[in-house]
């Protein structure tokens, strides 16, 4: 072929591998970071705060890669995929994890927030307040706490949507500031597009001298944002961050008592992939086990449900209260007792039963219908009328025995909410039953989803363990010259000893008011 030829047959090749190296330069590499960014680059030091003379400075931190143990940032664009948009869009997210690892830091970070976000509504979004908390305090490390909340002011940094990391900050570090774009709206709706510049807040009012950063590496974009602002840019190595430890729960500035949200669990993206693949598997065995639990009775029932993963545990130390026994009958009083006990999944009743191996009445608030028809225990409403509602219990214990949870509504942690006192009004004969229950993959509770989905995702676990506790029986003079305040604040203390909970003064409506913005009624 003539010299000529080859060279025409060549150039347009050229031409274009050119325009896209071009192309690829500015949509993927961060700008060159200017001489007075890398000369106030400086190693991090262990005694930071001790180091500075200045009275009153600002401490400017990275959230991700400085106060989190684990930089990733894809488990909690899952989260948000997953409770606010549902599993088809978790799974196109994941389906689309090795295109955002292969396209580089900002251009992979759109298009998570663009498959996470467009078309969500967002007055409704509350994950980044009632989801992504519990899992951020969980990737904490404990020393870049530590250096954190030495300082009195901080202003938290980070590459995310701030609607995400900013309920985080604020109410459960108190952290004044959030620096993070904001996300773009059409018509109340998310359109998936971030703003390119973060908001300041105010930033730029401040004097350089009274402001220090500290951000992590591999974040040039933030330091070359904070040259400006700061005095001087420290750097926390991945090297150091690798012998953190994480933040133990009782050194939380703020308990987590509250949280929403189906996934148990961090969802990695090998974690995603098992949940996918398991779900499956998990409806043929809630198919299984609902049918078991029905249909079979507890003496068949229990070691089959055993032997599909949901392990049941029954304890009764030191325990007066005897199985086989039934309460003394006397015509003025009611014919069976009171089981009162703490509040975990929606079918804490049945677990109840099945460890007493007799069958029970349970009381309810704003059960599903669904649910209630497929129990395999008598169900009984409630009203929330006070009246009403004490009637029709005295009236279910003249019966037989009754179930009842006065938390009226589930906790996931380990702390109690305030018990109602309704029950102390009702029976002399009063059986207090501590409760937990831990799921490996999803949760059976939710505040502001589909409630009809509750027992189908808690069947739905690879496993489950239910720990029973039957404590002993209220004696009867203990109520006498005691308030029902004073009988019901006892009940729970002693549910709180026998599971090592923290008692508290939360009701329901205070979760409701914080996870879904409601207070937990449910239009049947």
């Amino acid at each position: 072929m003539p010299r000529k030829a080859i060279f025409n047959t060549r150039a347009p090749l050229i031409m274009l591998k050119i325009l896209c190296t071009k192309i690829c330069n500015q949509l993927y590499l961060p700008k060159k970071p200017n001489n007075n960014y890398t000369q106030n680059l400086l190693p991090f030091p262990s005694n930071l705060k001790e180091s500075s003379t200045t009275p009153n400075q600002t401490l400017v931190f990275g959230l991700e890669r400085v106060l989190l143990k684990s930089c990733s940032i894809f488990p909690y664009f899952m989260l948000v995929a997953f409770e606010a948009g549902g599993p088809l869009r978790a799974l196109v997210l994941l389906l689309l994890y090795p295109f955002v690892c292969l396209a580089g830091e900002e251009l992979g970070l759109k298009i998570m927030v663009f498959v996470c976000f467009v078309g969500i509504k967002a007055d409704s979004f509350r994950a980044g307040r009632a989801v992504l908390p519990k899992f951020f305090l969980e990737n904490v490390g404990k020393q870049g706490f530590d250096m954190v909340m030495k300082w009195e002011r901080k202003v938290g940094l980070t590459n995310m949507p701030r609607v995400m990391v900013e309920g985080f900050l604020r109410e459960y570090l108190g952290i004044e500031d959030v620096l993070g774009r904001e996300l773009k709206l059409c018509c109340g709706f998310f359109v998936g597009l971030m703003e390119e510049k973060r908001e300041q807040f105010g930033m730029e009012k401040m004097d350089p001298h009274h402001v220090i950063g500290l951000i992590g590496s591999n974040t040039k974009s933030f330091g070359h944002e904070l040259t400006s602002l700061c005095k001087a840019i420290y750097l926390v190595s991945e090297a150091e961050k690798r012998t953190w430890e994480v933040l133990p729960r009782e050194k939380y500035p703020k308990p987590l008592i509250f949280h929403d949200g189906r996934l148990a669990f961090m969802p990695t993206p090998l974690a995603s992939l098992a949940l996918f693949m398991w779900i499956p598997f998990g409806s043929f065995l809630f198919i299984i086990r609902s049918i078991v639990g029905i249909l079979l009775p507890y003496k068949l029932s229990i070691p089959i449900l055993s032997f599909t993963g949901m392990q049941g545990i029954l304890l009764n130390p030191k325990s007066s209260f005897n199985f086989s026994t039934t309460p003394s009958q006397k015509p003025s009083k009611p014919k069976g007792r009171l089981y009162v006990c703490n509040h975990r999944t929606l079918l804490d009743p049945l677990f109840v039963s099945a460890a007493l191996m007799k069958p029970l009445t349970a009381v309810t608030y704003s059960l599903s219908k669904v649910v209630e028809s497929f129990s395999p225990i008598k169900t009984i409403r409630l009203t929330r009328n006070r009246d009403t509602d004490s009637k029709k219990m005295k009236e279910l214990l003249s019966q037989g025995d009754l179930v009842v949870c006065p938390e009226g509504t589930t906790c996931r942690e380990p702390y109690l909410l305030r018990f109602s006192p309704l029950f102390a009004e009702l029976s002399d004969e009063i059986v207090p039953i501590a409760l937990d229950f831990q799921v490996s993959m999803l949760y059976g509770t939710t505040a502001g989803g589909l409630k009809c989905l509750d027992p189908v995702l808690l069947l739905m676990n690879p496993t489950t363990i239910c720990c029973v506790k039957v404590l002993d029986e209220l004696p009867r003079q203990f109520k006498v010259g005691k308030s029902k305040f004073e009988v019901a604040n006892h009940v729970q203390s002693q549910i709180s000893k026998a599971l090592d909970f923290e008692c508290t003064s939360f009701t329901r409506k205070d979760k409701y008011m914080l996870l879904a913005g409601n207070e937990g009624i449910v239009k049947l």
